[in-house]
Formats: structure tokens, sequence, C-alpha cells
């Protein structure tokens, strides 16, 4: 096949007649092809929620148009960091839309796509949120690995759900425990550690959760 203008301008009248003013079209030539190869046509308007590839980086190709690939990080993970200390300043960085849809998003690159600035790609690194902003009627090359809804894809609004489920679990079993606190914290470290959220649990993050002094916690997990 060829990617020519003709193939473009279909894409782009397509993603006009779409619901979601976005079409993309698989450039996978078998169904044993493991990797994602596509065009994605976007116009502005369109809203591509914000997602991550926990497993490939994502290389992106502009054909045409101009779009700009917004790169975030999740605030959670920032202010519970390594150290243990909060990082409240960063929470002032966070955009207001995103504080007011519970996102707890810090946006922390914005890489411009435009043909006529000679900027021609990018590559999305492995795990990084990200979206896509569309300033102009547009058509990306993407290309990344894993199978289509097999590769672990997904939206952060997604992820948060997910989140707030397992910590409702967890929560409604320490109500529910008559143990002690060295034994709710226990069972919270290894309950992160099998969800794969967090890589370091802080003492921070533990008083967060449940409800506990610092000084209390810290004292206990000295002793684990």
């Amino acid at each position: 096949m060829e990617i020519d203008r003709g193939l473009i301008d279909g894409l782009l009248e397509q993603a006009r007649e779409n619901a979601r003013l976005r079409q993309n079209y698989d450039l996978r030539t078998s169904a044993d092809d493991n990797s994602q190869r596509m065009l994605n046509a976007l116009l502005p308007g369109t809203d591509v929620p914000v997602h991550r590839h926990p497993h490939s980086n994502e290389s992106v190709i502009l054909l045409c148009g101009k779009v700009v690939e917004v790169i975030y990080e999740d605030v959670d993970d920032v202010l519970l960091g390594a150290d243990g200390m909060g990082q409240e300043p960063l929470l002032a960085s966070l955009k207001g839309e995103d504080v007011a849809a519970g996102r707890r998003l810090r946006e922390v690159k914005r890489v411009l796509l435009d043909s006529a600035a000679g900027c021609y790609g990018c590559v999305v690194p492995k795990g990084a949120w990200h979206t896509v902003e569309v300033l102009a009627p547009s058509v990306i090359y993407e290309a990344k690995d894993g199978k289509y809804g097999e590769d672990g894809s997904e939206t952060f609004d997604t992820f948060k759900a997910k989140e707030a489920e397992n910590k409702e679990q967890a929560s409604a079993t320490f109500s529910n425990s008559l143990g002690d606190l060295k034994k709710n914290i226990e069972y919270l470290i290894g309950m992160e550690r099998q969800s794969g959220i967090m890589d370091v649990i802080t003492p921070l993050y533990v008083s967060c959760m449940l409800n506990v002094p610092l000084e209390e916690v810290e004292k206990v997990m000295k002793e684990l």
C-alpha cells in the first residue's frame, strides 16, 4: 500500500464524520502481528484521554497538521516519594481543570509537532502519562510494542478508579480488623506491593492511608 494524499484526505474526511473527531487506520497486515502501527487522523476539539503504555515506548511521527504531545506525571507518586516527605508546592503547579477533575496530574513537558516549524515527531517514554492537543487537522503515525487490548495500556481515569477500589477494599479490611497497627501496616504494604502501584511504601503514605499519626507509623515500620 501507499500512504499518499488520497489516503490522508480520506482519513480526515472520516474524522469529520466521526462524533469523536478522529479516525485511525490499522497498518498491520496480519492478525499475528503483535505490534501496533497505525495512522490517526485528529481534528481540533477531539478529546484524547490521558493514558499510558506501561510496557513500551510510543513513536509518534506527524504526517500533516499541528499537534502538541503533552506529558504528565502522577502527583500522588511525587508527593509520597522515596524520601517520605510531602512536597505540597507541587500542588500549586497543577492545572485547575485537572484538580477539578480529581486527576492530580502535573504537566511536565509539551512537545510541539509542526512540519512548518521542522518538528516532525517524538518518542513518548514507556509508562509516561500523556495526551494529544490538536491545533489543526492532523494525521500522525503511531507505533508501539504489544498487541492491542493486551499491552496493559490504560487511561488515567481507569487507573484511578482501580486504585480507589483497592484502597476502599483495604480500608474495609482495616476497619473490620481486630489486629494491632503492625498487622494493618503489614497488610497495607502487602496489598500495595501486589498491585504494583507504588515501588516504595513510605511512612507518610501509610499514615495517610490508615489515618494514624505519622510518629506511630514510623515507630512500627522501624521494627518491620
